[in-house]
């Protein structure tokens, strides 16, 4: 295992390039990249199973042709290289050929969540100006109510016979490194999502990831359970993996706790990616989960939101694996994490190092350098960040980039270890009695204690504290909300944090409100406070 602090010190990006990349940054394709530079080695790049029971495998060689295939149709369809391609496809074989083929057309990506409605759908397809949409039949009539709606081909209808019309030969369109494949948009927490374009250099930055933070080797099976309408599922269950020339599995059915244990024995899993939410439903199911996957898996990664320190322990005790917590934005790909195949310390509960290649800073409100201790808002040194890739919001001016910072919006605390801990969004840190307080902190609190399944905190308006601390909490099955045991758990928070952490209010609840991609949004909580605090002044 290499040393992590000489890994970062001796960081050289023309030397990361040239070992990652097939091409050189005056003249790149992503298809390249990611199939046809291994092609005829055999390898199998997909392995799919779909919702009904389906399987198949794809090779790279398979991929190459299909893609060609696709990319002549993109262009009978009079699409051109720098145009826009959106995607709203499950994990089939068909969004995979998507991708590649938009791609070797010197065309852009953009991805469409399949939970997507109209609107959702509306913003995102006029904002890319997208010139064609690949979707399926179970999502088609979503398109009936897009205004201006672009052209549709639909999976299930026309596509493979579309597809075998075309020849399958298409020379792949070269681009610049600075060029984009990808047109995302961020999820946020208020607004309109906004669009940023991915440019090809950040596929350098997308191989270090796999590389040194997940630590994909070749004789690894890999799954990430993240869907690729998501950063984290397109940056690292697509482009990062197959990159690396290494196979990439799709499970086209929903996330249960059954099927994961499933798939991971049947298929061999060793190196599983995905979120919190998902490792937190395994915990829920822990003597199920015990007796099917110990000693299966060899290292797990979590990105989205902060791991719980009940999580991390049960993974090594109970699974006898490592998870590490990494730290990322569609804005920026990872870029903080605790390194699978690179040697440093871990410190438990934080978010971990910067990835070499990046320089993470902690800034007060002046933007000057926090020291040890003093909570601030997470920044990238983008001078002393070779790897940073992030242009800019399309067509939009950002407040995030100042001086020679590009400001994440998330506050953070710098460790004596070097390593840095999350506390939360800038907006979802909470000030009470003129304490701050992180709502992770109460919530993996609340989390251990073995009546709570989920727990979301929040500030509520108060006029003495100005914030009051209030959890929302899901219960086991079993367990009764009751006031002694609300009473139970703000001592046991009280007990384990302080005085002024617990929960002075608790809220039973169902559900939390959460990203399709599985995020809490406290913000509609905090909302949901103010609104009800705003009605009882109004009365």
């Amino acid at each position: 295992m290499r040393d992590y602090f000489t890994a970062a010190r001796e960081f050289d990006y023309a030397a990361a390039a040239a070992s990652t990349l097939a091409g050189d940054l005056e003249a790149l394709n992503a298809c390249i990249e990611c199939c046809d530079r291994h092609a005829g080695s055999g390898r199998v790049a997909l392995v799919w199973e779909g919702r009904n029971g389906e399987r198949a495998d794809w090779t790279f060689e398979q991929l190459k042709e299909a893609s060609a295939r696709f990319a002549n149709l993109l262009q009978a369809r009079g699409v051109r290289p720098g145009d826009c391609v959106s995607g709203m496809l499950p994990r089939t074989p068909e969004l995979l050929i998507t991708i590649l083929g938009t791609w070797r057309a010197g065309a852009i990506y953009q991805p469409l969540f399949t939970a997507f409605g109209p609107k959702a759908i509306e913003h995102r397809v006029q904002g890319a100006g997208s010139k064609l949409v690949v979707t399926d039949l179970a999502n088609r009539s979503k398109l009936d109510e897009v205004d201006g709606a672009p052209q549709v081909l639909t999976v299930g209808d026309d596509f493979w016979a579309e597809l075998e019309r075309q020849s399958d030969s298409f020379e792949p369109v070269l681009r610049k490194a600075s060029d984009p494949f990808l047109l995302m948009f961020t999820s946020g927490t208020t607004g309109l999502a906004k669009p940023l374009t991915v440019p090809l250099k950040a596929i350098v930055a997308f191989v270090s990831y796999m590389r040194d933070a997940v630590d994909l080797r070749p004789d690894d099976r890999f799954w990430n359970l993240a869907d690729p309408g998501w950063a984290y599922g397109l940056y690292y269950a697509v482009t990062g993996p197959l990159a690396m020339g290494h196979a990439t599995t799709f499970y086209e059915g929903g996330f249960t706790v059954e099927s994961t244990c499933r798939i991971i024995r049947e298929y061999g899993i060793t190196n599983l990616a995905g979120s919190p939410t998902a490792y937190r439903l395994l915990l829920a199911a822990r003597d199920e989960v015990q007796a099917a996957l110990k000693g299966c898996l060899r290292a797990v990664s979590s990105a989205g939101e902060p791991l719980t320190p009940e999580v991390i322990r049960w993974f090594g005790e109970g699974l006898g694996c490592t998870i590490h917590d990494h730290y990322g934005q569609t804005e920026l790909g990872m870029v903080l994490c605790n390194h699978h195949a690179l040697e440093h310390p871990v410190r438990l509960g934080a978010a971990g190092f910067a990835m070499p290649g990046h320089r993470v800073v902690v800034l007060d409100e002046q933007q000057r350098e926090l020291p040890v201790g003093q909570p601030g808002i997470l920044a990238l040194d983008m001078p002393r960040s070779p790897l940073f890739w992030f242009p800019g919001y399309q067509g939009m001016n950002t407040k995030a980039f100042v001086g020679d910072y590009y400001l994440s919006g998330d506050t953070v605390e710098l460790n004596d270890d070097g390593s840095i801990s999350f506390v939360g969004r800038a907006d979802d840190v909470i000030t009470t009695s003129g304490y701050r307080v992180g709502p992770f902190d109460v919530e993996s609190a609340l989390i251990e204690h073995p009546a709570v399944i989920e727990a979301a905190v929040i500030g509520k308006p108060d006029p003495e504290r100005t914030e009051l601390v209030k959890a929302f909490v899901v219960l086991h099955a079993g367990q009764e909300p009751c006031a002694e045991l609300a009473e139970a758990l703000q001592q046991y928070v009280r007990k384990r944090l302080s005085a002024h952490s617990y929960p002075r209010e608790i809220e039973f609840v169902a559900e939390l409100p959460k990203t399709p991609s599985g995020k809490i949004q406290r913000f509609l909580l905090r909302n949901q406070e103010i609104a009800k605090a705003q009605a009882a002044a109004a009365h």
